[in-house]
């Protein structure tokens, strides 16, 4: 399988999976990473790097439960950590939003200033 999306990261003397039970002996864990000068990364850092990664592309919770194998969302949410990449995601969408900005270019009523929002009232600039 090699280069194959599906193939296995780490393999046992014959090719195929290694059981939980054997991993750490039989890929010299501790001797490997401390060669990459990673001593003391567990497996489970793996893990958890490519889960806060998965969780930071933007799908639901649901789908990251069921890519991480997880029953509860509590579990899920681990990965899910608060960035300030996304805090600057929400500041720019509050922004737009607070500016009347759809992307549209159009927003701005000639005889106001402001698009009007309907029923709810009118917006207020926020400067």
């Amino acid at each position: 399988m090699g280069d194959a999306p599906t193939a296995l990261v780490f393999t046992g003397p014959k090719g195929g999976a290694i059981r939980r039970g054997n991993f750490r002996k039989l890929t010299a864990w501790t001797k490997t990473v401390a060669g990459l000068g990673l001593a003391g990364l567990h497996v489970h850092d793996l893990r958890h790097t490519g889960n806060t990664l998965a969780a930071t592309s933007g799908v639901s919770t649901r789908d990251l439960m069921a890519r991480m194998g997880h029953d509860s969302v509590r579990a899920a949410i681990i990965y899910q950590h608060a960035t300030t990449e996304a805090d600057a995601r929400i500041a720019a969408a509050l922004e737009a939003a607070l500016a009347g900005d759809d992307g549209q270019g159009d927003n701005l009523d000639e005889d106001q200033g402001y698009d009007d929002d309907g029923a709810a009232g009118a917006l207020v600039p926020a400067r």
